[in-house]
């Protein structure tokens, strides 16, 4: 069955009937994760703005569609998206024969995802993917696959890092390419490891101001995938972003494991019903289950590693549900030989992120030295200074450069766009997202173990 939607859009009139069609048609393949309808949160000029949508019918789907639908009705920002569905058991046999746009957007159950990126490359599409691209080892070698053809076929592969435009880690990377404030990246011990990434995330948060549905298949870690292979993706991402900038990681000999673990958060009835607005849970998520229905979720990770000899430990924590006035936070170190970059979102910091250069070094010399830097820092963000504290300064960022999680989907769409349109992804990009992954579902078999 076929239908149309149109979600409260008036469809732009067209002045020039000679003007160049967008470039880009976009396909959303079985979506079921709200990333999928976030990059749709803005428009670009060179994507169509007719999208073609494949799924079963089903709750996930239905979701997506108000969501765009709340996007288009928005009273500051209005998108003029134009959704035509096909809700079908064949959606990606259909998808694959009916050619109907050129990019398709993944974002949902991420045991299915890796085969339809596969799939979608194999049939001559680009593909758009939210994270995890995989999420254990099987998943790993199709991965080889898809990018192994995709550059065969001249096809791009990407995943949507939206973490790398977060202003503090932005602001972070910079400063520890200026040897003169930041000195050299230690190596570290796994003691004391020369780089820390730590996030803590919550199942009950609000999403474009309203309060998110999850699908009861988020809580079964086969179809979402355990914490470990998940959220750290972004975390392994920023470790080999900002310690090694446009450099390739050739993950057969620049990771290393050390150790690795998963442990469940749990979830009782009440909170499941509250999450997905099911009153009972589904049979999937039974050997999870204690006879109360609490569901225990392997959604906990933590790696340790070393990559190019640099230790680095990256850990990933789900609650329920944030304190009032908080939300998901982030904290993050590196250490240089003269000073270490620390982003610290807790209470102090009024949980927004917020960048800190501490040193050893008090002297007026260097404090010159930072304040040089940050000022030709500033040239590229306005207004971007330091306040002096007693361990070195807090890094003062304009409320112009916070643009938050939702507005980087917008960002990374961009980049890929551009990428697409220019054909000059960096070449670290394709090793460094094999290397990522291998380092996700690599943890993923070393804590099955234990």
């Amino acid at each position: 069955m076929r239908r149309t939607c149109l979600f409260g859009a008036i469809l732009l009139v067209m002045t020039n009937v000679h003007a160049q069609q967008p470039a880009v048609k976009l396909i959303t393949l079985d979506p079921g994760h709200f990333h999928a309808a976030l990059v749709q949160k803005s428009m670009y000029p060179q994507v169509d703005p007719t999208v073609y949508v494949y799924a079963k019918k089903s709750a996930d789907l239905q979701m997506h569609l108000d969501k765009i639908n709340g996007y288009n009705a928005d009273a500051k920002a209005p998108t003029h998206w134009k959704e035509v569905v096909y809700e079908g058991d064949d959606y990606l046999a259909r998808m694959l024969k009916e050619k109907k746009g050129n990019v398709v957007v993944l974002a949902g159950n991420n045991q299915l995802k890796t085969d339809y990126i596969l799939k979608s490359i194999q049939a001559g599409y680009h593909v758009f993917s939210d994270k995890p691209m995989v999420i254990n080892e099987k998943g790993f070698e199709q991965l080889k696959q898809a990018f192994t053809t995709a550059e065969k076929n001249k096809l791009l592969l990407y995943d949507i890092m939206t973490e790398r435009y977060e202003i503090t880690t932005v602001l972070q990377r910079a400063l520890s390419m200026q040897p003169a404030l930041f000195g050299q990246l230690q190596k570290g011990t796994e003691a004391e490891p020369a780089v820390t990434k730590e996030s803590v995330h919550h199942f009950y948060k609000y999403v474009s101001g309203a309060v998110l549905t999850r699908p009861a298949w988020f809580l079964d870690v086969e179809q979402e995938g355990e914490g470990i292979v998940d959220v750290t993706t972004h975390l392994v991402d920023l470790v080999q972003w900002e310690c090694f900038p446009d450099q390739v990681i050739d993950y057969k000999k620049d990771i290393k494991l050390t150790t690795a673990k998963s442990w469940p958060t749990v979830i009782s009835k009440t909170q499941f019903s509250e999450l997905t607005k099911m009153n009972e849970e589904p049979a999937y998520l039974k050997k999870y289950s204690d006879d109360k229905q609490n569901v225990s979720v392997t959604c906990n990770g933590e790696i340790n590693y070393t990559i190019k000899g640099v230790h680095a430990k990256v850990s990933v924590i789900w609650n329920y549900k944030a304190p009032d006035g908080t939300g998901d936070t982030h904290y993050s170190i590196m250490r240089g030989t003269k000073a270490n970059l620390i982003i610290r979102q807790g209470a102090e910091q009024q949980y927004k992120p917020t960048l800190y250069i501490e040193t050893t070094d008090h002297s007026a010399a260097y404090e010159k030295t930072a304040q040089e830097i940050v000022a030709k820092i500033g040239q590229q963000y306005k207004g971007v200074t330091l306040k002096k504290n007693e361990k070195g300064w807090e890094v003062i960022i304009p409320e112009i450069f916070k643009e938050g999680h939702e507005s980087h989907f917008a960002r990374v769409t961009e980049k890929y766009l551009g990428y697409l349109a220019n054909r000059n992804m960096p070449a670290w990009e394709v090793p460094n997202m094999l290397a990522k992954y291998y380092t996700t579902t690599q943890a993923q078999k070393l804590a099955a173990k234990k």
